[in-house]
């Protein structure tokens, strides 16, 4: 029998990179350092590039990593006995399946496209696929991003437009609105806007492959470095245009689902009600806007806008308060038996 665990909050993890800012700070109420420009926070990452540390409590200073090593079956649940995503059993995991981040885009990202599981794991430095979703926290007026191609392009068209300098001609753009949520699986061609704040779910992955990167350079005046031939082979030239998601009801009480796939569920929690979670598997929570009170046996957590937390399974019963003019997105890992229930979020 394993022991109960209470929530879990982390440190957060900044990342500076040429097109962040300062909006972590202030959208977001993140203590970001007093100088620099900052583009990401990790809040729950499991990588190693960067592990989360548990702030407070019992397991305080232990690792995500060192607790999915040592607990694995408290913080996954006994469905992480079958097969994670695409088809590895637990024991085989090395690492938390997912990873949270929130996203400041002073600047409009790199064209880029991740590979599917199977390509990363043949890949020189193993890594999962990386299938993500982005939920749209604040959009300036004008504010686009890319996602998916035009309908139609070809790998050809796509190499053709990137030695002639038109990548962009190819690329699905669409103005998106606050609340918005769109869906990337891996293979998909891809590419965050300037004035956007965004919470992203994905997979637990680093690797992603650039084809375009708007002629810019970073601060020692150098380009980053492409990967044109990598995204060619791994772009999934079927998929098209992406547009946002239409969520859909899942009853009074239960929230709105925004995302099902083989690799994670999302769910939004927007009214202001109480949700019991479905603790079956672990729960990611994260509140992009206002302030949720998450109760279990272990007492009370305040979530304000930015925060995020770790529900195990090992929890016990976890009650979410969701207050006025709040959001809260819920995020599960998929196990390879998973179907999308119609039970608590």
């Amino acid at each position: 029998m394993f022991q109960a665990f209470p929530p879990l909050v982390f440190e957060p993890l900044f990342r500076s990179y040429l097109w962040g800012g300062r909006r972590l700070a202030t959208k977001l109420g993140k203590n970001l350092p007093a100088e620099g420009i900052w583009a990401e926070s990790w809040e729950i990452v499991d990588h190693p590039q960067g592990q989360s540390i548990v702030q407070a409590g019992p397991w305080q200073g232990w690792s995500l990593g060192q607790l999915v090593q040592e607990h694995p079956v408290a913080i996954l649940g006994s469905r992480s006995y079958g097969s994670i995503g695409s088809a590895r059993p637990v024991e085989a995991i090395s690492r938390f399946p997912l990873l949270l981040k929130y996203l400041d885009c002073q600047n409009v990202l790199s064209v880029q496209v991740h590979p599917d599981d199977a390509y990363g794991s043949q890949m020189k430095t193993p890594d999962l696929g990386k299938t993500e979703a982005w939920y749209i926290i604040d959009a300036q007026p004008g504010s686009l991003l890319y996602a998916g191609l035009k309908d139609g392009v070809s790998q050809a068209d796509l190499a053709q437009a990137i030695r002639a300098g038109k990548t962009e001609d190819c690329l699905h753009a669409l103005m998106p609105s606050p609340g918005d949520c769109i869906f990337i699986p891996a293979g998909t061609v891809h590419a965050l806007g300037a004035g956007l704040v965004v919470a992203e779910i994905q997979q637990a992955s680093d690797c992603t492959f650039r084809l375009y990167d708007w002629d810019r350079v970073d601060a020692s005046g150098s380009p980053r470095p492409l990967h044109i031939e990598q995204a060619l082979e791994v772009i999934d030239f079927d998929r098209g245009p992406v547009d946002p998601i239409l969520p859909v009801s899942r009853g009074v009480g239960l929230g709105e689902k925004l995302v099902d796939c083989d690799k994670f569920r999302l769910t939004r929690l927007s009214q202001s009600a109480s949700y019991e979670l479905d603790l079956s598997t672990c729960q990611i929570v994260a509140v992009p806007q206002g302030t949720a009170t998450l109760e279990t046996d272990h007492g009370q957590i305040e979530l304000r806008t930015g925060q995020s937390a770790l529900v195990p399974h090992a929890c016990g019963q976890a009650k979410l308060t969701v207050g006025c003019d709040t959001t809260v997105l819920a995020a599960q890992p998929v196990f390879a038996s998973d179907s999308f229930c119609g039970g608590t979020p």
